[in-house]
């Protein structure tokens, strides 16, 4: 990425943002908004970093770089959107997950509206319905996260180890933050999740240890470097010429639009919505994404979703503000 388009980037987002400079806001959490469906950062001064590491791009693919944060409600609330890209056009994108550090520690950020992490379990209540995800904020209630650096750090070992295995790492640890109320800063959630993704956890810990942290020190400075102030933003780049962005939670259509509006010539691939298929791909499913997969709506995909657990073709994990539709061949 050259010098024009890290320009172009610090140029949007201050027009997204207009007012940003001038935000005093202490904690990071405090800025999300569900509405914008955006969980924005304190804008922090750039640092020098290389642009090296977006070099050798795919040149055969859309890259699209994406920033978000293991404990992102907004970045959790786009989860079916990205599944349902990631099968139409899978062939034609490459998703580059970055971490954009959204709580570095509550000793720092220690003031406004949300000033303690109970906070934040009113403000997960209410984003909870407008994404139709289920989220149960009650981790902040009884076993507070005090960062989010450490969960980002143990993706940054996973993704060193195995990108795709790096992803399903991410979804668990989600999982166990949004659902189970689980401190996803604890070393035996991060440990089981690694393993769940199966991952080889010796080399996964000695790089969460070591070079882990000097990988996600590049996320932040690269986040810094080209103006990223909030999650989700995923940066669309073709041929380092060829640049889009998306900011916050949005329909699906305008995650299609940018695809097709950098590269006219990409087909849809036709998949198959038959609910063994989709659980074949995707082991869990929450019925917001079984809706948006499935092209049905979510009273429908509800519905569909009840008669198979009936049919003990399925498990359904019943949470607060909704249901995880798990597939009777996960992690066997």
């Amino acid at each position: 990425m050259d010098i024009t388009l890290i320009t172009f980037l610090s140029l949007f987002f201050n027009l997204i943002n207009p007012n940003n400079s001038n935000k005093m806001n202490k904690n990071p959490l405090l800025n999300c908004d569900y509405e914008k469906g955006v969980c924005e950062i304190l804008e922090t001064p750039a640092q020098e970093t290389s642009s090296d590491q977006l070099k050798d791009l795919s040149a055969d693919k859309i890259h699209i770089i994406y920033f978000t944060d293991p404990i992102c409600s907004s970045c959790w609330g786009i989860e079916p959107q990205l599944r349902k890209l990631k099968l139409e056009y899978g062939d034609y994108i490459d998703i580059d997950y970055r971490m954009g550090g959204l709580l570095p520690s509550w000793d720092i950020y220690n003031s406004g509206g949300i000033s303690k992490p109970s906070d934040v379990a009113h403000h997960w209540e209410e984003v909870s319905p407008y994404y139709k995800m289920p989220i149960d904020g009650g981790v902040w209630m009884e076993d507070p996260l005090n960062s989010s650096y450490p969960p980002s750090i143990a993706f940054k070992a996973a993704q060193m180890q195995d990108k795709e295995k790096a992803v399903t790492f991410l979804r668990i640890i989600r999982e166990m933050v949004f659902l189970d109320k689980l401190n996803i800063t604890k070393s035996e959630h991060l440990e089981k999740a690694a393993s769940l993704a199966k991952l080889d956890v010796d080399q996964w810990k000695q790089d969460y240890e070591s070079t882990a942290q000097l990988e996600f020190k590049k996320d932040l400075d690269l986040g810094r470097q080209i103006g990223v102030r909030g999650f989700p933003t995923l940066i669309f780049v073709k041929d380092d010429e060829m640049l889009d962005v998306l900011y916050g939670s949005k329909p699906y259509a305008d995650f299609e639009h940018r695809v097709k509006k950098i590269n006219p010539e990409v087909k849809k691939k036709t998949y198959s919505t038959e609910w063994e298929k989709l659980f074949d791909v995707y082991p869990t499913l929450t019925t917001q994404e079984f809706a948006v997969l499935s092209n049905i709506s979510f009273e429908k995909a509800l519905e569909v979703l009840q008669n198979l657990t009936n049919d003990d073709k399925i498990a359904r994990k019943k949470v607060k503000n909704g249901d995880l539709w798990i597939s009777n061949n996960h992690n066997k």
